[in-house]
């Protein structure tokens, strides 16, 4: 099998654009002069409808991951009560980051494949009676393939006057995200998953309310210092060296965004995820996420039948029909396999994707029917261009 023609149906990183690579071919400039200013003030302007704000949005060096520090330690002051929404690894990750920081944690936890609760958080929050300053939850769980309901749970969140603090990275520009609407106070997303850039970004708004409660804080901090990056926004400058190979790439991957349409971006999503989660269900395996309610439309998780080893079936798939699938992560790390359909992927490339399921099934004796998953998905799509019509 040819190495650069393997599919990558990872949930992150994800395929990039030929014209992002491109992009990032480019010549340095000078990041202190006009023509990079010009780069900065392009990709602020392109990212608010994205994120569905008014606020100004900052791109760092670093991964996705560097948005939980960068959201705690200059809005939060360290060792306030914060409250962790915890359904899979990366909730479970980022209540490690705020116990490192010095943040007392309150937890509420869900089952692998379950969502949150708005009801739940509302009687957590008003028990605690005003020691939560902070709600800290993912949109989208990428362990899981679940995503919750971010709009509720931060009206709730409001009522008892506490932040409300997302991680958007395997969701922002795939999912509807409206930060302004819902009353969210701080969002991060990085540039690997939707986004369809390489990894090496985090892009990061927060609210006024989030910032009139930043003026009270006096966190350490440094490089992940928001307030030195607003101070250089009106003059188009970072604070520090910007990744300008990785501007560049951002930059045209937000115009392809821009010419598709964000809404037409996000149909694409919903579509894809539709059409894993129906194909699934033809080949006797079980969903992780049973039904349509809360299922991501950008990675789909899929439980193992006894007697294939996970390690195996990832190997199998690669190596032999040249499809690079997810494993579990955390307590799921050998229980499930996941299909990530974010960024530039398309439904023809979801189709791939499953032949490869079925392929590897079928090759390591499990009795699938070869070829009925396609076929399930590819009714899904044919259905949906049907109603477009």
């Amino acid at each position: 099998m040819l190495n650069e023609k393997l599919a990558l149906h990872t949930p992150g990183p994800t395929p990039i654009p030929p014209q992002v690579a491109a992009a990032m071919a480019r010549p340095m400039i000078n990041h202190r002069g006009e023509a990079f200013s010009a780069i900065y003030r392009d990709v602020a302007e392109k990212l608010q409808p994205i994120f569905q704000t008014r606020e100004q949005i900052y791109v760092i060096p670093g991964s996705g991951s560097s948005g939980w520090e960068t959201a705690m330690v200059n809005f939060v002051p360290v060792g306030a009560r914060v409250l962790n929404i915890v359904i899979g690894d990366f909730g479970e990750r980022w209540v490690k980051a705020n116990k490192a920081l010095g943040f007392e944690v309150a937890r509420l936890d869900y089952a692998a494949g379950s969502s949150a609760n708005p009801a739940d958080v509302a009687a957590l929050l008003g028990k605690e009676q005003g020691t939560i300053k902070a709600v800290c939850l993912q949109q989208n769980e990428t362990s899981t393939g679940v995503f919750n309901p971010v709009r509720e749970i931060a009206a709730e969140a409001a009522k008892h006057g506490a932040l409300v603090i997302v991680d958007a990275i395997s969701s922002l520009g795939a999912f509807p995200f409206a930060m302004d609407e819902w009353g969210v106070d701080i969002v991060f997303t990085g540039s690997q998953k939707a986004l369809m850039c390489p990894p090496g970004l985090m892009l990061i708004a927060a609210s006024q309310r989030a910032w009139k409660a930043a003026e009270q804080i006096r966190n350490p901090r440094f490089y992940l210092d928001l307030h030195a990056y607003r101070q250089g926004f009106e003059r188009a400058q970072t604070p520090y060296t910007p990744a300008l190979s990785l501007y560049y790439g951002l930059q045209a991957a937000l115009e392809m965004l821009h010419e598709e349409g964000l809404a037409n971006v996000q149909e694409r999503h919903y579509l894809m995820g539709k059409m894993c989660r129906e194909a699934i269900k033809t080949t006797g395996l079980e969903l992780l996420r049973q039904d349509e309610q809360f299922a991501s439309p950008t990675v789909t998780a899929v439980k193992f039948t006894q007697g294939i080893a996970a390690r195996t079936f990832r190997s199998t798939a690669s190596k032999v029909f040249g499809v690079v699938l997810a494993g579990g992560q955390g307590a799921l790390k050998e229980t499930i396999f996941r299909i990530g359909h974010m960024g530039y992927i398309t439904p023809n490339d979801v189709l791939v994707a499953l032949a490869s399921v079925e392929n590897t099934l079928a090759y390591l004796g499990y009795p699938v029917e070869t070829g009925k998953a396609v076929g399930a998905a590819q009714a899904v799509w044919l259905e949906h261009v049907r109603q477009e019509r």
